[in-house]
């Protein structure tokens, strides 16, 4: 009888799921969902979205399949105003965004490009977590972290709202090192050209994909340059030894802007949903992203195609923005002096 009890008990829970997976799937039978992409085409936002649309249909009920659409522009802004305002609300819809553009009223809070609560989304997650490097070419004399305060040397950077502008800066003001960032460079590759070439004494990147990799492992099997400091949360497993941002800047006020300024890098290659979905909806679509970034097949692929793999779930993104937001205004007043 207990057994028999236990059963019924077990039985009355699933049945709800059940039903509920039925629903989902009969509403996403025979019905495409559209992914946007805040990003051209070729790029590492482009390969994750491509990478999603490939094996997460066998995941969410009804099997539906996913198409990408590009839609790069505003550092990701359009294709987040799109989603949030425009796009259907039904699940048929979903956004792949620049990793920054969550962050886009935070750090400007008069900025007009923004017509989103990013809290209000519902985030899926990221299928990585990013991980910066700051790169020293050997011939400056640098030899560690330390030597940041005693030598003043050059930053390659695109922009002034660039990750490779922006940590200089705050090291700078929290650390006391003395980096000169040198904007204008063509993207990443146009910031490392400046290295190879010694146009400039360093470069302080956002992230470290396989191909940015590929073009500084060079120049340091050959001595010429190194990794002496990383820009994010966690250590990277290549790197055991080379501290982070925030296990050298002091204690307090000062981690803290870290935390916050990193809060991207951990959202990484963010795909999100736009508000107001059903709720049954959510919970399918995370569950299928979830599975996705566990699947033997798409690992395998990505592997293939050189995407690092380190997800972060939707509702670590969701906490993360919440807890960004809730900033004290004195602090987040100073962040937005140093990075403007």
């Amino acid at each position: 009888m207990v057994r028999f009890s236990s059963f019924c008990a077990a039985l009355l829970m699933i049945q709800p799921a059940c039903a509920q997976d039925d629903a989902v799937g009969k509403f996403f039978a025979g019905k495409r969902i559209t992914l946007i992409a805040a990003a051209s085409t070729g790029g590492g936002y482009d390969l994750y979205a491509r990478l999603l649309a490939t094996h997460m249909p066998r995941f969410i009920p009804g099997n539906p399949p996913i198409t990408v659409q590009n839609m790069p522009g505003a550092e990701g802004i359009m294709a987040a105003n799109y989603l949030y305002n425009v796009a259907p609300k039904d699940g048929t819809v979903f956004a792949g965004l620049q990793r920054n553009t969550g962050l886009t009223s935070f750090y400007q809070p008069d900025h007009p490009g923004p017509r989103f609560d990013p809290r209000k989304f519902t985030w899926l997650g990221s299928p990585q977590q990013e991980i910066g490097l700051l790169i020293v070419r050997t011939a400056t004399g640098v030899r560690n972290v330390e030597d940041l305060k005693t030598h003043e040397i050059t930053v390659s950077s695109s922009t002034r709202n660039a990750p490779s502008s922006i940590y200089p800066r705050l090291l700078n003001a929290t650390y006391g090192s003395k980096l000169r960032p040198i904007e204008g460079y063509d993207g990443a590759q146009g910031t490392l050209l400046a290295v190879e070439r010694a146009e400039t004494d360093s470069h302080a990147s956002g992230g470290s994909s396989a191909s940015f990799r590929a073009r500084y492992r060079p120049w340091e099997k050959a001595g010429q340059a190194k990794v002496i400091l990383q820009l994010g949360m966690v250590r990277d497993r290549e790197y055991p030894d080379i501290p982070t941002a925030l296990e050298i800047v002091p204690e307090g006020e000062a981690r803290q802007m870290f935390e916050i300024v990193f809060a991207e890098q951990v959202m990484g290659r963010p795909f999100v949903l736009p508000p107001g979905m059903p709720a049954e909806r959510v919970d399918a679509m995370r569950h299928a992203f979830d599975e996705t970034m566990k699947d033997k097949a798409f690992l395998e692929e990505a592997g293939r195609r050189g995407a690092e793999i380190d997800p972060v779930s939707g509702a670590q993104i969701n906490a993360l923005l919440e807890r960004v937001f809730a900033t004290p205004p004195a602090l987040a007043q100073r962040i937005r002096d140093i990075i403007k």
